[in-house]
């Protein structure tokens, strides 16, 4: 009864989105009332942000060794790591190669890293019609329609575009079987 008699006084008082009385700011604990003479902040961001903070400045020494190197050709920057390697008597890095033979780490000399790339034989192709003869149009279709299985609206709107993606990822025999089959009807079949 009350609940109604305050939604029909909102409702009355053109208050129509608000359905309860503490969906109003002014009635949370937690309000406070923003002063409508004040500007905005304005917040001042730095020119970068350095998540490890401030560092302390390099020594002379440091910048005047670092432009040395900066300017060293790269055949002699190569050698500085095996250098300091020796000097300060760290262990050498081990390889490691997977099961495939592929190198994975530095091999000792630094100017020396080679990997060897196996260039894997291709076993998905994809079967494309360049051309066919007008007169064997409809040939072509139907053995579009046999290996697509595609109705015979879809197999002449393919067979019309002309160098079309007929089939994807087969195998090179399958491919072969659907070039052969397209060569007979009198069309001209590509496999890539």
């Amino acid at each position: 009864m009350i609940v109604s008699l305050v939604r029909s006084l909102y409702i009355r008082l053109g208050l129509k989105g608000i359905t309860g009385p503490l969906q109003s700011r002014s009635l949370q604990h937690d309000f406070a009332p923003r002063d409508p003479k004040a500007k905005p902040k304005r917040y001042t961001y730095p020119a970068f942000y350095d998540p490890y903070g401030p560092r302390t400045p390099s020594a002379d020494k440091i910048i005047e060794l670092a432009e040395r190197i900066a300017g060293m050709p790269p055949e002699e920057r190569a050698q500085i790591g095996l250098a300091l390697q020796d000097r300060l008597r760290h262990p050498k890095m081990q390889s490691i190669s997977n099961e495939e033979g592929m190198d994975l780490g530095p091999q000792g000399k630094a100017g020396s890293h080679k990997v060897e790339e196996k260039k894997a034989e291709k076993t998905a192709f994809d079967v494309k019609l360049e051309k066919f003869d007008s007169a064997a149009k409809i040939k072509v279709i139907k053995e579009v329609r046999a290996f697509t299985s595609l109705g015979l609206k879809e197999a002449k709107d393919l067979v019309e575009k002309v160098l079309v993606l007929l089939k994807r990822d087969v195998t090179k025999e399958e491919a072969n079987d659907i070039i052969e089959k397209i060569k007979a009807s009198g069309g001209v079949a590509v496999m890539e």
